[in-house]
């Protein structure tokens, strides 16, 4: 027989003596109804005795959890948190073959003796392209044309947003406006 299984008959054994005490207690007060008040006062301790005696023999029932504590209660605040360990980004697999050159990762030793590559300066062929605004136009429509998809609007817009203004349906005529990439 398991625990739970022993936990089970012990409560249906309380159970069933606790209807044994009340069907007891029925009877005296039905044989004593013409009997003085006494009698029922006596009734009535025997059932609380009988109650007491099965909650005394009954296995303990477990108490509420310890209280954990929520981020917003004052005993939340008291208690330090852990300290986290700090996030190691994970080393990049070998992407060349044995006995080639190895390129230094920002974490290696190597990285740190190598200067820096050199950051090339856009060409004067990397010009930015602009778009006068005609009168009538609007942002999906110039999407449309110049950018091939009338779903940029919002990119040309975040880009043009000083030059348009709060409101991306009113775009002034005349305005030169920046086209993504």
């Amino acid at each position: 027989m398991g625990l739970f299984d022993f936990l089970k008959s012990d409560k249906k054994k309380a159970h069933e003596s606790a209807g044994r005490a009340k069907e007891q207690a029925q009877q005296q007060a039905d044989e004593g109804a013409g009997r003085s008040r006494s009698a029922a006062a006596d009734a009535a301790s025997a059932t609380r005795a009988a109650a007491e005696r099965m909650a005394a023999a009954a296995p303990p029932r477990p108490g509420p959890a310890p209280a954990t504590p929520t981020p917003g209660s004052a005993a939340h605040k008291a208690v330090p948190a852990p300290p986290r360990p700090a996030a190691m980004p994970k080393p990049a697999p070998p992407s060349t073959p044995p006995g080639a050159a190895h390129t230094p990762t920002p974490h290696s030793a190597a990285h740190k003796a190598v200067p820096a590559a050199p950051v090339a300066k856009p060409g004067p062929a990397a010009q930015k392209r602009t778009y006068t605004v005609q009168q009538g136009d609007t942002l999906a429509a110039i999407a449309g044309r110049e950018l091939g998809n009338e779903a940029r609007w919002r990119e040309l817009y975040a880009m043009n947003r000083g030059v348009i203004g709060a409101n991306p349906d009113l775009v002034p005529p005349g305005a030169v406006l920046t086209l993504p990439a």
